[in-house]
């Protein structure tokens, strides 16, 4: 195929032209079969799962952001700790503060992965219920 044909059917050179399931599907007329609505099921679908993606990758950018700055805030403390005159004096409460502190960005950690991981369950869960509503409606006639 030419760059000229290529232009012809995209609209513009170079451009691979967009493939269109529901036309093509529409020359094979099957009795009670609605091709358009097939594709616009998987549509969105796929929608669903890119959106999902989105929000669990936005989520896991977020962790790691808080990572970082909970390493860097307590390399800093670390420092400022041994700068102590009495540091050696107060090693077992600045463990214990320490320790504790940890336990804390943990926890925060954990909960925003949890929620990250919740909000793109959702997105997933509700398309499966459309489906599933969907499906349950097939063949049924809106009066």
């Amino acid at each position: 195929m030419t760059d000229d044909n290529k232009a012809n059917e995209s609209g513009k050179a170079g451009e691979t032209p967009l493939f269109d399931f529901t036309k093509m599907l529409s020359q094979f007329r099957i009795p009670g079969v609605d091709f358009a609505s097939i594709i616009e099921r998987e549509r969105k679908n796929i929608e669903a799962l890119a959106a999902a993606n989105k929000v669990a990758f936005e989520g896991w950018q977020a962790l790691i952001r808080r990572q970082s700055e909970i390493l860097q805030d307590s390399m800093k403390q670390a420092m400022a700790d041994a700068q102590q005159e009495n540091a050696i004096n107060k090693r077992a409460e600045l463990a214990k503060e320490r320790f504790e502190g940890a336990l804390n960005n943990m926890r925060e950690l954990a909960e925003m992965a949890t929620k990250s991981q919740k909000d793109a369950f959702d997105i997933v869960r509700k398309r499966v219920e459309e489906n599933m509503e969907s499906f349950r409606n097939f063949g049924k006639k809106s009066d």
